[in-house]
């Protein structure tokens, strides 16, 4: 039984960073479902730790100390990481929602281009105010380690 041969890479590095046939948009896609459930995750253990001061200053203390232990400034960064692309993201969806980075209205003549074209700027835009907010918060970190 012969093989089918697969198309050649003609995009190289390229074609596999921008999602392939999907686009970059569904990883875009996946990372607001991702950071969602990670902030959830975390704002449930926020309130666990902050209902600890109900048990007393000691058993408060000994939580705090414990936090320290186990670098959890690290994971408040991972968490302000996932704040910021979640937010920025966030404000994207809702100026694309008010029709905003749509652009106007085309009739659907082949080749068929969609509004994922007039969306790209956009979300470019959006991941280069995350990337300087979440480098700024990493120089935070390591300008004032804990």
């Amino acid at each position: 039984m012969e093989s089918i041969p697969s198309p050649p890479n003609r995009l190289g590095l390229l074609g596999w960073l921008g999602g392939g046939r999907r686009g970059i948009e569904a990883y875009v896609f996946l990372c607001q479902r991702v950071s969602g459930v990670v902030l959830l995750l975390y704002l449930s253990i926020h309130v666990f730790l902050t209902g600890a001061r109900l048990f007393g200053p000691e058993a408060w203390d000994r939580l705090c100390k414990m936090t320290h232990l186990f670098g959890y400034h690290y994971f408040e960064y991972l968490v302000f990481a996932a704040f910021a692309f979640h937010a920025f993201n966030g404000i994207r969806l809702v100026i694309i929602e008010f029709g905003f980075g749509l652009g106007r209205p085309e009739r659907p003549v082949y080749p068929y281009r969609g509004s994922t074209h007039k969306q790209r700027p956009l979300m470019i835009a959006m991941m280069v105010l995350t990337a300087v907010l979440i480098a700024a918060g990493g120089f935070e970190l390591v300008r004032f380690p804990h």
